[in-house]
């Protein structure tokens, strides 16, 4: 199949391309740069891969590209660490629409055409900011009450998108619900500002990242955001990219959404002890904690259980292996200067 991907130059889409290709399917990727700059991936040069740079929300540009393709993943999107989700509150929603609307628009019209099978829309486990039944099923974003982020409601708001395309023009869609997605790829984005976290400066306020620069940076005792008892599934981000692309593939997947993460509940606290020990072996863990950033969720526990059943999608990378590929990866990013 041919593939359109949006967000082309972002973290979960460098797996996701890689993962499209090795399967053999051709992959066209499109992103305006704006998040990293230019980037550098190993697929950048592989036979089934071109790579478009222009803007997600220009709809006739998404008509031209998706005339001959059969699928389309809505990736694109303004997003970055919690930080962002107040001092970007009004960007995030508006901004996104935009692009939304755009790529409904442009897959409404392709698939009217007769070649585009369905759109494969990238939402978020944010939908369920204010959940309170766990592990969370699909279908608790319809019941719970919305997410209080304009971030996590724009999230919500792509689903409706979907469903108001699916009824009024008979648009198939497959809606994906990522989990706290961790790998190499993750860099000081354009929009970040720098926030200090006891003696180190970040500019990526995702945990994994933030917590591993900080303890390679000698930070001791550790600066936490809250109380180091919030809830996270770190997903390592090869394994989101298959559970995607099983989506994009299966027939049981059409007009169905999905949870996609690992089943492994860790704490931030046992998550920077984990990194600790990694980086410092036995040396005294020490923690200090700060208040956190508005809208940081309690838990975020998913029911897994459908994706498991429709697609045979499960997460097989626990965090430690992951983070045995996050540790160097962020070490030489620090040396040269991407973090």
């Amino acid at each position: 199949m041919k593939v359109l991907v949006t967000g082309s130059a972002g973290f979960i889409a460098g797996y996701l391309i890689e993962e499209l290709l090795a399967a053999g399917h051709e992959v066209v990727g499109l992103d305006n740069l704006s998040k990293y700059g230019p980037v550098v991936r190993a697929f950048d040069t592989h036979p089934g891969y071109r790579a478009v740079v222009g803007d997600a929300k220009d709809a006739a540009l998404l008509r031209d590209i998706l005339a001959d393709c059969d699928h389309f993943v809505a990736g694109a999107a303004i997003i970055g660490g919690i930080a962002l989700f107040h001092e970007l509150a009004y960007d995030l929603l508006a901004e996104n629409e935009r692009i939304t609307a755009a790529a409904f628009d442009a897959a409404i019209e392709a698939r009217r055409r007769g070649r585009l099978q369905k759109i494969t829309v990238i939402s978020s486990s944010m939908v369920f900011e204010n959940a309170e039944h766990f592990p969370t099923p699909e279908g608790e974003q319809r019941r719970c009450p919305p997410p209080s982020s304009t971030y996590g409601f724009q999230k919500l708001a792509t689903e409706y998108f979907a469903q108001g395309a699916r009824e009024q023009y008979g648009l198939p869609a497959t809606i994906i619900r990522p989990f706290n997605c961790v790998g190499i790829g993750e860099k000081r984005a354009r929009c970040d500002h720098e926030v200090l976290s006891g003696n180190v400066r970040l500019a990526l306020s995702h945990v994994v990242p933030d917590l591993v620069q900080k303890v390679l940076k000698g930070q001791d005792p550790l600066h936490l955001l809250g109380d180091g008892q919030q809830v996270r599934h770190y997903t390592y981000g090869g394994d989101l990219a298959r559970g995607i692309r099983c989506a994009v593939e299966s027939p049981a997947a059409l007009n169905e959404d999905f949870n996609l993460s690992t089943t492994q509940s860790t704490t931030v606290l046992e998550l920077a002890e984990l990194i600790w020990r990694k980086v410092r072996g036995d040396e005294p863990f020490r923690v200090i904690f700060d208040p956190p950033f508005p809208y940081d969720v309690r838990r975020r526990i998913p029911s897994v259980e459908k994706a498991q059943r429709l697609l045979g999608f499960e997460a097989t990378t626990t965090l430690s292996e992951a983070l045995d590929e996050i540790i160097p990866w962020i070490r030489e990013q620090i040396a040269t200067g991407g973090i």
